[in-house]
């Protein structure tokens, strides 16, 4: 793992005297130089009040998509909840990679956010019609191609202002430009529907390919360039995280607005509670990840760890933002459709087996024989109970109560199961409480005297 060197030389110090401005010029936060990481602060960072605030927004989006998927669970509906999830995701990511390399929170950087969320109203307006009407065709591409080419005009910029990430920045730029022109078709009226299909799978997988590209060593070797891209891992971690929280919200929103489960205690109230549950279960083995004492996360790993770890966040909160508005749906439905209960069980199946790739992914650094089971062990309940999930629709005599009270119940041991299995051995159910009582005034002088010394 390369050394991490902290710069603060005298032309890039922040000092503390000058006026502020409104616009600030953008500075890398960490780059790697010559193969080495430097950071121009060690301060630990978080995401920001206004990337917060856009992600508020995302809850308003996803929710709309997952809604109209509900609604046609069909193949020809998953391939548009795709093709319309994302390039809404890819939208997210620019954002975030803007602001985890170049953050100054500046007026420009607001005005952005602002001016891509107002792009990302009329997309989310627009993408659940797009099979329906040209006009939302070409307004939902038309915003998608607006938003793209405003993150690449702020890199564009940033490449002047900052020399850092100049090289792969410009790279992307330039690849990601003739990417988008491949969307223009899709404004052709007189192209078919599926040859439209056609044209954005192709698209949505050469951006997807460009992005892996630009940012691997082969770019960076290609470019031979001393100063390369790195990115602030916690801050990414944070923000990954954060999406992740967007989803979930799609199992606890739709059963408590409209009072769905009311009156008193009754199944839909039962059923509502079982998916607050599921989705609690679901944060907790994210959060959980491989449970390792020393573990090294996917992103420090390695570059194929760290690419693979991204990648699988696409498929894993598209699967779940499906199947928790199907889990959340069961709380109103008195008639639950098997069309609802495949998304139900497909969504929640590949979200766990994706959660487990993602742990998976990660380095252990524990000693053999610290913890009770090996991490293999440990994390080999998610694929089986994430393909029971997945096959739960073939079982036809289960009522949609059964369903949502097997799938709580083996998340539930899922949980337990890790929790347990994560513990050093030796381990104490409980541990003894100590230094309950108020300590005696001799004691506490002492201990001040301690202290002052």
């Amino acid at each position: 793992m390369a050394n991490i060197t902290h710069v603060a030389s005298a032309g890039e110090k922040q000092d503390a005297s000058k006026p502020r401005a409104l616009f600030r010029q953008p500075m890398a936060l960490q780059w790697f130089e010559d193969g080495q990481l430097r950071k121009r602060s060690e301060e630990e960072r978080q995401a920001g009040r206004f990337e917060l605030f856009l992600d508020l927004l995302y809850v308003a989006i996803l929710a709309n998509f997952a809604e109209n998927f509900a609604e046609h669970v069909t193949g020809d509906g998953l391939v548009k909840y795709i093709l319309i999830f994302v390039p809404a995701w890819h939208v997210w990511s620019d954002l975030r990679e803007i602001m985890n390399s170049f953050y100054n929170d500046d007026l420009a950087q607001r005005c952005l956010i602002l001016w891509i969320m107002a792009l990302l109203v009329v997309y989310g307006n627009n993408a659940t019609l797009v099979d329906k009407d040209i006009g939302a065709l070409r307004s939902t591409v038309g915003a998608y191609m607006v938003a793209r080419l405003s993150a690449m005009t702020a890199h564009l910029v940033y490449s002047f202002s900052s020399y850092h990430h100049r090289a792969q920045q410009r790279l992307w730029v330039a690849m990601s430009f003739f990417g988008l022109l491949l969307y223009i078709p899709l404004f052709v009226e007189g192209i078919s529907l599926r040859g439209k299909v056609a044209v954005a799978w192709v698209a949505i997988i050469v951006e997807e390919c460009i992005w892996f590209f630009t940012y691997s060593p082969v770019a960076k070797r290609l470019l031979n360039a001393k100063f390369t891209t790195a990115a602030d891992i916690p801050h990414e971690i944070d923000r990954f995280a954060a999406f992740f929280i967007i989803v979930l919200g799609e199992f606890l929103y739709r059963i408590v607005v409209g009072s769905p489960a009311a009156i008193g205690f009754n199944l839909g109230l039962m059923r509502a509670i079982w998916t607050l549950v599921i989705a609690f279960c679901l944060n907790w083995l994210y959060v959980h990840g491989d449970g390792s004492l020393k573990m090294v996360h996917p992103l420090r790993h390695s570059i194929h760890h760290a690419f693979l770890w991204i990648f699988l966040h696409t498929p894993l909160v598209a699967s779940l933002l499906a199947g928790g508005h199907a889990a959340a749906n069961s709380a109103s439905s008195k008639e639950y459709h098997h069309e609802e209960i495949w998304l139900l069980g497909a969504g929640l199946g590949t979200g766990l087996i994706c959660m487990w790739a993602l742990a998976s992914l990660g380095a252990c650094g524990d000693d053999m024989g610290t913890l009770i089971l090996p991490k293999f062990a440990r994390l080999a309940l998610r694929p089986i109970v994430g393909i029971i999930f997945i096959c739960i629709p073939l079982a036809h005599d289960l009522s949609i109560t059964s369903i949502i009270s097997i799938i709580m119940a083996l998340m539930v041991l899922v949980v337990i199961w890790e929790n347990i299995t994560s513990l050093q051995r030796g381990a104490k159910f409980w541990e003894s409480w100590e230094g309950t009582e108020y300590p005696k005034s001799n004691d506490h002088v002492d201990s001040g005297e301690k202290l002052e010394a």
